[in-house]
């Protein structure tokens, strides 16, 4: 039994390493490499999306990324080189790394701290409160009760009617 679990691990594991390779040895192309960068210019789009007609960022990063796919660069050194030149600020999704994590990272602890409260505030409504049903429920007053009665049978609300 331990033996086909091996097997599998070394299946599953064989697999992951050619789907990396498959990916990382395929030509980056300019369509590929500006849809991860920021145009600068200050639309917020990615470079391919930019909605000026002559944005001088858009100008000046294709040539360089046409320039260094021509080299044989793959879409890694590219973006590194990108990140250099104009700083981390240019990439679309910033580098897992140092204080660029936070911005992986916080989504996911908001989600989770969101649907915390959730939870604890329906258990809250779903769940009588301990004081409530501790207090006893007083019994009428003799008197009250009947002079509700006669008022009702003078009425004619009564239930012999």
């Amino acid at each position: 039994m331990p033996s086909r679990w091996a097997l599998v691990i070394l299946v599953l594991g064989l697999s992951v390493v050619s789907m990396t390779r498959a990916d990382g040895s395929r030509k980056p192309t300019l369509e590929s490499i500006g849809d991860q960068v920021m145009c600068l210019c200050g639309c917020v789009a990615t470079l391919n999306h930019c909605p000026h007609r002559d944005c001088a960022t858009v100008a000046e990063i294709r040539p360089i990324i046409e320039k260094e796919i021509a080299e044989g660069k793959d879409e890694t050194t590219i973006l590194q080189d990108l990140a250099i030149r104009y700083g981390v600020q240019v990439l679309a999704a910033p580098p897992a790394r140092g204080f660029s994590l936070t911005a992986w990272i916080l989504p996911g602890v908001g989600l989770l701290a969101g649907l915390s409260f959730v939870l604890i505030i329906v258990r809250r409504w779903r769940k009588p409160s301990p004081v409530a049903a501790a207090i006893p429920a007083k019994p009428l007053d003799p008197k009250l009760l009947a002079a509700v009665e006669e008022e009702m049978k003078s009425s004619g609300l009564g239930a012999g009617g």
